[in-house]
């Protein structure tokens, strides 16, 4: 289990992460925001259940697949509520044989949630617990949100 309160200390909001990217990657980021068309129906759905989650991804700009998620998680939480946080900054220590992340600038977080791929966004309830992951894009279902729904549910 993890502590909320430390998460949100040392994670910035979806929009804040993006906001604070330099250009060329920013734009990328932001364009992938305006285009994308959220699935109204599962929004309505997750508006319900916003206030007893969080999101937690990790994030790189030169990663593609979180060009493409991150900005759908920020769309996410201003049309839901759901409250999404970012750890950015992600880098590879090609140099290592035991570590797959660059600590700093990585945080220490990248070993405690064991990510290996990028994104992943972890599901957390209030208290920590982790209810589910999303490990790159969604596999179970044809949108992120209709996956972070579907994870959302199960523990109803």
């Amino acid at each position: 289990m993890s502590d909320v309160s430390q998460i949100r200390k040392r994670t910035v909001a979806a929009d804040e992460y993006i906001d604070g990217l330099d250009s060329p990657f920013k734009e990328k980021f932001l364009e992938r925001k305006q285009t994308y068309q959220l699935n109204i129906e599962t929004v309505e759905q997750l508006k319900g259940f916003a206030r007893k989650y969080l999101a937690v991804a990790f994030s790189a700009v030169w990663c593609k697949d979180c060009v493409s998620t991150i900005p759908v998680l920020a769309l996410v939480s201003e049309k839901t509520g759901l409250e999404v946080r970012i750890f950015g900054g992600l880098k590879k220590d090609p140099l290592s044989h035991s570590h797959k992340w660059r600590i700093p600038p990585s945080p220490p977080e990248v070993e405690l949630y064991n990510i290996e791929k990028l994104p992943t966004t972890l599901i957390l309830d209030l208290n920590g617990r982790e209810i589910g992951r999303i490990v790159e894009n969604p596999k179970k279902q044809p949108t992120l949100e209709q996956e972070l729904l579907e994870i959302i549910k199960l523990q109803k």
